[in-house]
């Protein structure tokens, strides 16, 4: 068995992000579960300036509870860096559930599977 090239790295983390654009964009946290790892985390800068977040399941409440269907929404996988088991991935989105925002991800591959271990992110504000 020969070992995977890049473009085989690339296109799996790709279906990893993508299960959380479409997530996002169908706005059910069950679509984008299995993107992450139990043990991530999720951080922003808050309005005030502060840091917040936390464990991965804020996400998931927020995607449920605060988001709605946004089919049409753009939203485009910027960029992936991948050196052996590390990867980290950038993603832009508008007008997402009314929100623009770019998302910052790390990957690691375990078990042999890309997951998702942290996601920081900034909101765009509004024109």
């Amino acid at each position: 068995m020969s070992k995977p090239t890049y473009v085989e790295e690339y296109q799996a983390i790709s279906e990893v992000l993508n299960k959380y654009i479409e997530g996002c964009k169908q706005a059910k946290s069950s679509i984008m579960k299995p993107a992450f790892s139990e043990q991530a985390t999720m951080y922003s800068v808050d309005g005030d300036g502060k840091l917040a977040g936390g464990a991965i399941p804020i996400l998931f409440e927020g995607i449920d509870k605060g988001f709605h269907p946004s089919p049409d929404a753009p939203a485009a996988i910027v960029r992936i860096d991948v050196v052996g088991t590390a990867a980290s991935a950038r993603i832009d989105a508008n007008e997402m559930s009314g929100i623009s925002f770019t998302d910052f991800f790390h990957l690691l591959k375990v078990d042999g599977k890309w997951t998702v271990v942290s996601k920081i992110f900034h909101t765009l504000v509004a024109p």
